[in-house]
C-alpha cells in the first residue's frame, strides 16, 4: 500500500503550525510540524539561531563560528553560532575543518572561526551539536567536507550497491566525500550524475567564500521542514501528496518542478467547502492521541509512555487483557502486540535517545528471547537507526534511537 503524504496548517494553544503528516491507510505513521512564523522568517531569509523566546529551527544551517572554549576534560569545544548561542563541539570530528579566522596554533582554541553546521537541535537541557563535517543533501547523494570517502545506504541490496559504486568511484570529487541515499535504488543514472554535479557546485561556492564571511553568518539555510519531508520521502511507496493552503501548493510545486519532477503528478490541491483536509484525514485526533501518555492496545493491555530528562520509559501494563488459561502465554502475546507498538509510537512520536521499556514478567527464556527478535524486526522499519541492547537483570529492555529532531511533543510547547 502506498503513502500519502498531507501537509496543511494547525491550530494549537493559538499558535499556527505547519503539519507534516505521513499516512498508510488511515493509520498515520510519521508527523512533524514547524511553527508557520519560523517558516516566514526561512523564506524571507532572515535566519537568527535565537528569537525572543528562545531557539527557531536550525537543523541543518552552517553558520561561520566563534570558538568561546575548549574543554580539555570532556575532549569537546563549546562553539557559539551567534553572541549568547554556544553549541557542542566533539574534538574527535575536528578533521578538515573550513576555517575562516585561525590563530597560529595548529589546534583549535578560543577565538578560532570557522564553519559548523547543526547537526542537532537542543533538547531540553543540552545546547545544540554542531559538526564541521559539512553536509550538502539531496534526494539521491549526500556530499561532505570532512569524509572524504564514498559511502553507501546499507539498506541497498548487494546489486544496487555494486552499480553505485562503480557509477560513482571515478566521479567523485576528490576534496569531498559522497554518500549515496537509500533513494539511489529506484533512480536512473543520469538523475544521480545530475545531482551530483548541482550539489559539488554548492559546495565548492561555498567553501571558496569562507575566507570572505563575517563571524556569526548563516551562510547555509535548510530549506523549511515541509520542503524537507519531501527530499526525504521515499520515491516508490509516496503516491499522493496534498496540500490546502496555495502558499503550500505553489512553495511545494515549485520544488518538485525544480529538483523532482518526476513526482510532480502525485500533487493535487486539497478543496472542499465542507470538510477540511485536517478533518478529512482526523489529523488533529491523530495528533492528540500522539501527544497522549497512555496508548491502548487491542487486546485490552496498554503503554504508558513518559518522557523524562534522562530517558524515555515505556511500561507495558495488562490493563483490561485477561488470560483464561495459560498466563504466560497470555503474557507473551501482549509483549508482542505491544512491542509492534512500540516500535510504531518510536517513530510516530520520534522518541529519541535512550528508551527503557518494562514488559509484563516472563518466566520461559525462549518467549524471552521471541519478544527481543520481534523487537528487532519491528524497529528495523524505522527510517531512523535504532538499536535494541539487551534485557536488564530487572527485565528492562534497553534500546537507543537516534536523537536528530526534537521530539512531537517538544515541537508542540
Amino acid at each position: 500500500m502506498g503513502q500519502r503524504l498531507v501537509i496543511t496548517t494547525v491550530t494549537r494553544e493559538e499558535k499556527e503550525y505547519i503539519v507534516c503528516a505521513f499516512y498508510e491507510g488511515n493509520r498515520m505513521l510519521e508527523v512533524s510540524s514547524q511553527l508557520k512564523s519560523e517558516v516566514s522568517e526561512v523564506l524571507l531569509d532572515r535566519p537568527s539561531p535565537r528569537k525572543k523566546h528562545g531557539f527557531q529551527k536550525i537543523l541543518g544551517n552552517i553558520y561561520v563560528g566563534r570558538v568561546k572554549d575548549v574543554v580539555k576534560s570532556l575532549n569537546a569545544a563549546f562553539i557559539e553560532i551567534a553572541p549568547g548561542v554556544p553549541c557542542y563541539y566533539p574534538l574527535e570530528e575536528f578533521v578538515n575543518p573550513v576555517f575562516v579566522k585561525k590563530s597560529s596554533h595548529p589546534e583549535l582554541v578560543q577565538g578560532d572561526e570557522l564553519y559548523v553546521q547543526v547537526e542537532r537541535e537542543s533538547m531540553k537541557t543540552k545546547p545544540p551539536k554542531v559538526t564541521t563535517n559539512l553536509n550538502f543533501t539531496g534526494r539521491y547523494l549526500a556530499l561532505t567536507t570532512g569524509n572524504h570517502s564514498l559511502g553507501i545506504s546499507k539498506k541497498l541490496d548487494r546489486e544496487t550497491r555494486s552499480r553505485l559504486k562503480a557509477l560513482l568511484e571515478d566521479v567523485k570529487p576528490k576534496n569531498l566525500g559522497v554518500i549515496a541515499r537509500t533513494n539511489c535504488k529506484f533512480a536512473q543514472n543520469n538523475e544521480i550524475l545530475e545531482e551530483l554535479a548541482h550539489l559539488k557546485q554548492e559546495a565548492e561556492r561555498l567553501l571558496e567564500r569562507a575566507c570572505y564571511q563575517t563571524c556569526f553568518s548563516c551562510v547555509k539555510q535548510q530549506e523549511p521542514d515541509f520542503i524537507q519531508v519531501l527530499q526525504d520521502a521515499p520515491s516508490l511507496s509516496l503516491e499522493k501528496i496534498v496540500t490546502d493552503d496555495d502558499f503550500l501548493y505553489q512553495r511545494i510545486h515549485s520544488f518538485l518542478k525544480e529538483h523532482q519532477p518526476k513526482d510532480l503528478d502525485q500533487l493535487s490541491f486539497y478543496e472542499d467547502d465542507i470538510l477540511s483536509l485536517s478533518k478529512c484525514y482526523s489529523l488533529e485526533v491523530k495528533l492528540d492521541e500522539a501527544l497522549k501518555e497512555r496508548v491502548w492496545l487491542k487486546s485490552g493491555g496498554y503503554l504508558v509512555i513518559q518522557p523524562t530528562e534522562a530517558m524515555t520509559v515505556i511500561d507495558v501494563n495488562s490493563g483490561k487483557s485477561i488470560g483464561k488459561r495459560d498466563v504466560q502465554k497470555h503474557y507473551l502475546k501482549v509483549n508482542l502486540e505491544a512491542a509492534e507498538e512500540i516500535a510504531f509510537q518510536m517513530r510516530l512520536r520520534n522518541l529519541s535517545g535512550i528508551i527503557l521499556v518494562d514488559f509484563i514478567d516472563m518466566v520461559s527464556r525462549e518467549d524471552q528471547k521471541r519478544l527481543m527478535e520481534d523487537l528487532r524486526r519491528f524497529t528495523q522499519k524505522d527510517p531512523t537507526p535504532v538499536q535494541v541492547v539487551d534485557i536488564t537483570k530487572l527485565n528492562l529492555v534497553e534500546m537507543t534511537r537516534k536523537k536528530v529532531k526534537k521530539s512531537l511533543r517538544e515541537q508542540f510547547m
